[in-house]
């Protein structure tokens, strides 16, 4: 996590920098890499011309597209926002580890050498590898605590009948003093926040499903501490591979730069070229006005026919010379010119179709990036961005606009009694039922966990009220089972009317505290704000 927070350069020089250069303050002098006006272009070829002595030519403008550059831009700018919120994901677990080292202890003098050790590690922002380190440190420091605790002492002491009255049940672990039962709780809670929003975030729950279970029935320090190490573990790993997605991203805008110098250069060439036919089409001008103004003058001045015969005759083919080299020169040019854009059209075509296919890669991540990974409905990234389109419509237009809050019933139950795929079916059922019995302009997310939002737009309370009934019976009605045991599930509603002042805080807490009367008042009920 230490090497990743230097940024994806060696140097600690941030990306975005690194690939645009148009920074505020930046040293005169430094020509940026990629420029805002090298768009690829198709060149139009033209025929050769006739030969205009006192005219120059002029090159035909080149058409530009669209500055798709931007588009890449963007998924740098996304990619940055994305790596900040895994900072805070860290910053949450550095300040656990703190809480957890904090609330540990007192209990025993060589585990509060092994938690002042991990705390100044986590101060000091070591890396994965160290922390693995003390974390398996601390197991054992953890178990030499348990085996001296009086507790143990007292167990040992005690008679079999007393101290074993089921020789088949094992004796569970110590369980956190009473003292520091406040922080334990907080502690746990804070964990299983934490691996909730990790969750949310990585999109292979393979890894933390089985986090989020033993977090559940963690019964000591050293095994929460094991939790948060792998944990962190998880977070590095993430963040390397957005630092790897980051890379990738500035080695195709490194291509598409080089295929835009070629073109510039291309250019370069042609405007030369151009230069060059004028230049060589003026001096033949300048030299048949000349050898025709000499040969007036000669005219005027000859007395002796044959004299002038041959002295026109000189001049002539001085001139028919001239010509002739520079028609010889001309049709030099113009191969050149032939292939130099015969293979700057096909260098086109080729970087046409390359960005084709990373218009299509890049607006597949961008949409992929908006949906639930489970589900394959909308994240909360995508309910907060449409939330924000339909306060301003509703707005704009006057029209009403409701909200619902919805979360499964008992969800805790499923995954405990049943484990999490059956959990995961559950959720994949219940998205799939709320997207049928939805209108087409209706919006859907899972918002988090077992929790989804619906925003239903031109209806007033009443009819919205109505709707989520229906989205309610409907999941009522679906069976599930498990090895041949039917499973019930419900869901409850919280539902409130949204205004064009309204923030997204707001309407959550208004929401939020109608499904909470819903859950008290029995469950399976729809209740309105």
């Amino acid at each position: 996590m230490k090497a990743y927070a230097k940024g994806a350069g060696a140097d600690g020089t941030c990306i975005k920098k690194r690939l645009f250069g148009s920074v505020p303050g930046r040293p005169e002098g430094r020509r940026d890499p990629v420029r805002a006006d090298d768009r690829p272009a198709r060149l139009k070829l033209r025929q050769f011309e006739p030969i205009h002595l006192n005219q120059p030519r002029e090159t035909k403008p080149v058409s530009e597209t669209p500055d798709w550059k931007q588009k890449y831009r963007d998924s740098v700018l996304e990619m940055e926002a994305e790596e900040k919120r895994w900072r805070q994901v860290e910053q949450l677990l550095r300040r656990l580890i703190g809480r957890l080292c904090a609330a540990g202890m007192g209990v025993d003098p060589q585990l509060d050498d092994q938690l002042m050790t991990i705390a100044a590690a986590n101060r000091r922002h070591s890396d994965a590898q160290e922390l693995d380190r003390l974390a398996r440190t601390l197991t054992a420091a953890v178990v030499a605590a348990d085996a001296t605790s009086p507790v143990r002492q007292l167990a040992s002491a005690m008679p079999p009948s007393a101290a074993a009255p089921h020789s088949a049940a094992p004796m569970p672990p110590p369980r956190p003093s009473a003292a520091n039962a406040d922080h334990w709780d907080s502690s746990r809670t804070a964990v299983a926040a934490l691996l909730e929003r990790l969750l949310d975030c990585e999109a292979d729950h393979t890894k933390v499903r089985p986090l989020m279970t033993e977090s559940a029935g963690a019964e000591s320090d050293a095994a929460l501490a094991s939790i948060i190490a792998r944990t962190a573990d998880l977070i590095h790993e993430r963040s390397e591979s957005m630092a790897r997605e980051r890379l990738q991203a500035a080695a195709v805008l490194s291509q598409v730069t080089t295929r835009l110098e070629e073109m510039a250069h291309y250019l370069t060439e042609s405007k030369s070229a151009s230069r060059s036919h004028f230049n060589d089409t003026e001096s033949l001008n300048d030299t048949v006005m000349s050898h025709v103004r000499e040969l007036t003058d000669e005219v005027a001045g000859a007395t002796d026919l044959a004299l002038l015969q041959s002295v026109v005759n000189a001049r002539l083919e001085s001139v028919a010379k001239q010509v002739r080299d520079f028609r010889v020169r001309e049709e030099t040019r113009v191969t050149e010119y032939d292939a130099r854009a015969e293979h700057m059209r096909g260098r086109v075509e080729e970087l046409e179709r390359e960005a084709q296919d990373l218009h299509s890669k890049l607006d597949r991540e961008k949409h992929g990036a908006r949906l639930d990974p489970l589900t394959g409905i909308a994240n909360r990234r995508s309910f907060d961005e449409r939330f924000t389109q339909e306060i301003l419509r509703c707005a704009r237009a006057q029209t009403p606009l409701v909200m619902l809050l919805l979360d499964i019933d008992s969800f805790k139950t499923v995954n405990d009694s049943y484990g999490h795929r059956a959990g995961d079916r559950v959720l994949q059922s219940v998205a799939a039922c709320f997207t049928a019995a939805l209108r087409a302009g209706d919006f859907v997310a899972r918002i988090g966990g077992e929790e989804f939002a619906v925003l239903l737009s031109g209806l007033q309370l009443a009819p919205a009220l109505h709707i989520a009934n229906q989205l309610r019976t409907a999941v009522e009605a679906l069976r599930f089972h498990f090895r041949g045991i039917p499973v019930r599930v419900t869901v409850s509603c919280g539902i409130t009317e949204l205004h064009p002042d309204d923030a997204s805080e707001a309407a959550f807490d208004r929401a939020d505290s109608a499904l909470y009367r819903a859950k008290n008042g029995g469950k399976n009920l729809c209740v309105a704000a």
